[in-house]
């Protein structure tokens, strides 16, 4: 078996079996590849089936020197993925990095912004701000008030369509990770900066053809980018001189540890993200801890 082939194998699998969506497909394969590059440098021609726990650790010790823990954690996790995939489709027997531990993480706790920063950041966009006829300004402050109020990635963002707004209902409906859809109550608010943004903005532009029924669209009429969101969040915290570095990720940190402060249950924040486990929804209950002070002076007998 060559790896070409096993990493092609592989890729189809994640697809088709385990629904994972295309960014987290090409992670699991920059892992492969990089263990591929690996074994050319140092010219050791050995299959995917015949790779021994040795060559692992050669590789491991290697990547060591350059890169985090984090880093190293996750590419022997990306790698033991691909090894038990051998295994599931009877390859191999035994997972030749069964005995290779990943380096010891700290827990590393969600970034997050206050609600006076989060408004500050909003407050930054220059709402006449125009370019080809797109006011680019109200596009922005939609976007950042969508990501915040339903907790969104960014992918299930620039993915959002206009049909998959429900607004008598109150909710929108969001294809998250695997093509997995889930529906988002949406607040009064950003109903409404959705709805001018739709009804005013979005129709000043000439819309291409495959993006008709895409929601958050650029000046040529095409789908944003992940990137383009990333710029123009940056841009606000260097405009109002945050002192933190955040991306779009952070307000749906944000998003679910305000719920948990104000007292919403655990269950519905992990529904509302998207969350396959709570376990992963537990780590907000750690980013502030008065919570849980406040919680223990609410409800215990003995105060």
């Amino acid at each position: 078996m060559k790896w070409h082939d096993a990493l092609n194998d592989y890729q189809l699998y994640l697809k088709i079996e385990r629904g994972l969506s295309e960014n987290s497909i090409a992670n699991y394969a920059f892992d492969i590849k990089k263990l591929i590059k690996f074994l050319e440098k140092n010219e050791l021609v050995i299959s995917p089936i015949n790779i021994d726990h040795g060559v692992l650790q050669q590789f491991i010790y290697e990547i060591s020197k350059s890169l985090n823990a984090r880093s190293q954690a996750r590419i022997i996790s990306g790698l033991r993925s691909f090894f038990d995939y051998l295994v599931f489709e009877d390859y191999i027997t035994i997972n030749p990095l069964d005995h290779i531990e990943s380096p010891k993480l700290a827990q590393k706790l969600p970034d997050t912004l206050s609600i006076d920063e989060i408004n500050d950041l909003i407050a930054a966009i220059d709402l006449t701000k125009e370019y080809n006829g797109l006011r680019i300004g109200e596009r922005d402050r939609t976007i950042l008030e969508t990501l915040y109020s339903c907790g969104l990635r960014v992918s299930e963002l620039t993915n959002l369509k206009i049909s998959d707004l429900f607004f008598d209902e109150g909710f929108i409906k969001v294809t998250g990770k695997g093509d997995k859809q889930r529906f988002v109550p949406l607040s009064k608010s950003t109903q409404k900066y959705i709805t001018i943004y739709k009804n005013e903005v979005r129709t000043k532009i000439n819309i291409k053809k495959e993006y008709k029924d895409t929601l958050f669209l650029n000046h040529q009429g095409k789908q944003l980018t992940r990137a383009m969101i990333f710029t123009i969040i940056k841009k606000l915290a260097k405009k109002i001189e945050l002192n933190k570095v955040i991306s779009p990720h952070t307000f749906r940190h944000s998003f679910a540890s305000h719920l948990l402060q104000n007292g919403a249950d655990l269950r519905a924040i992990q529904l509302m993200l998207g969350h396959e486990s709570i376990t992963t929804t537990e780590i907000y209950m750690h980013v502030d801890r008065s919570h849980l002070r406040d919680v223990l002076q609410k409800f215990h007998p003995r105060k």
